[in-house]
């Protein structure tokens, strides 16, 4: 099942079930709780980011040979960090390239675990229970920031450096374990690989994550990005202004965005 929030042509923002790109079931109820969907459909016309997070967790170095690539240590135990919600942006949203740091932006291509009930402290063995469904994502990071504040909290948190989408796919449909990730750069391949080379897995970062804070409905967990990423490559290949960035993970879609130089005040 595809799940969307998207808005209606009448600007409406509605959440509902997908029966093809253009038309969906509105829900009826709360969609991490009790729902149905109702039988009359609606037109979609603009997705939106398919969820909007309490929390937005993710993993850094969770792909051997993406750490090997940038020449860091490959962590013992998932490392965790956190991008701000005002980074979530939309599919075919644009990137904004912050003025503050426009030269070294870059692109990581993402699954997405998207939680939907309240977990704490889960083993890895019901893990996947707490699970909604999955989606994409672009972990949109500045590298200068990154290497110059010895911490990512800006350098991942921008505004606009978290595109989302295009939609949630129930974890019914999804073994999120055997799914490819790529990213495509104006339509040039850049990253190619499969979740199955994740040093931790979904149930793993789950429940290790679960362990570390509450989990609430909503939440979403990036679970790292395979090589290929612009800061690698020789010479770096960074977003520019106008170009084009996908992310597509196989069973789910793809997620195209944007990018664009900020307008100052």
């Amino acid at each position: 099942m595809r799940i969307a929030r998207f808005e209606t042509p009448d600007g409406r923002p509605i959440t509902g079930r997908m029966i093809d790109d253009h038309t969906a079931y509105p829900i009826d109820g709360e969609l991490f709780g009790k729902h149905t969907f109702s039988g009359r459909s609606v037109a979609i016309a603009r997705l939106l980011a398919p969820v909007v997070p309490p929390n937005i967790f993710a993993i850094g170095r969770n792909y051997r040979a993406h750490a090997e690539e940038t020449g860091a240590r490959i962590p013992e135990s998932p490392l965790i960090f956190i991008k701000a919600t005002t980074s979530l942006l939309e599919p075919g949203g644009i990137i904004r390239l912050p003025a503050s740091a426009p030269s070294e932006i870059d692109y990581e291509a993402e699954l997405v675990i998207v939680i939907g009930k309240t977990a704490k402290r889960v083993p890895e063995s019901a893990a996947l229970d707490c699970v909604f469904g999955y989606t994409c994502a672009n972990d949109v990071s500045a590298r200068d920031c990154q290497r110059n504040d010895k911490q990512w909290a800006r350098a991942k948190g921008f505004d606009t450096f978290c595109p989302l989408g295009p939609w949630i796919v129930t974890r019914d449909e999804l073994d999120p374990d055997r799914c490819p990730v790529r990213s495509r750069l104006n339509g040039q391949p850049m990253q190619d690989s499969n979740t199955s080379n994740m040093i931790h897995s979904c149930r793993a970062l789950i429940s290790y994550v679960s362990h570390q804070f509450t989990l609430l409905p909503g939440t979403i967990i990036l679970t790292g990005t395979p090589e290929g990423v612009g800061m690698a490559r020789k010479p770096p290949v960074f977003l520019k202004p106008d170009d084009r960035i996908e992310v597509e993970v196989g069973g789910i879609g793809t997620l195209m965005n944007t990018a664009a130089a900020e307008v100052g005040e």
